[in-house]
């Protein structure tokens, strides 16, 4: 009985580390308009939303790619792969999808927008139509 519990402690340790170790780390909405304000900003914005709604409204200078379509564009962005990329859609579902499949790409430096459109049209923050 003792071996067993030990052997769920050692698998649940495990599992619980392989699922943080590919989480994204966030980078808040000032932050990254701090990055986009500087001469030599070399950061990326993803928006990984439809195209209807980046036509509503989007980040100044964010590339629009729905999530379900990284995959199939990997080519138009592989070039951006050792850039840092924010990514972000309406709430986050969807670029945490995308997030994962930039990663398996070898994306290297992913970052995910704190608050997502959500939290920047929140802070009333401003928006390209």
């Amino acid at each position: 009985m003792k071996f067993i519990k030990s052997a769920l402690v050692i698998l649940l340790s495990v599992c619980a580390f392989l699922t943080f170790a590919e989480q994204t780390a966030t980078i808040s909405q000032q932050a990254l308009l701090s990055l986009m304000a500087t001469a030599e900003n070399k950061t990326v914005v993803l928006d990984v939303r439809t195209a209807e709604e980046f036509a509503e409204g989007h980040i100044a200078g964010a590339i629009n790619i729905s999530h379900e379509q990284i995959n199939a564009n990997l080519s138009k962005i592989i070039g951006l792969k050792d850039k840092t990329v924010v990514v972000h859609c309406r709430s986050g579902r969807r670029a945490i999808s995308a997030e994962n499949d930039l990663r398996a790409a070898g994306f290297s430096d992913l970052r995910h927008l704190d608050g997502d459109m959500n939290g920047w049209q929140s802070a009333d923050l401003p928006l390209v139509k």
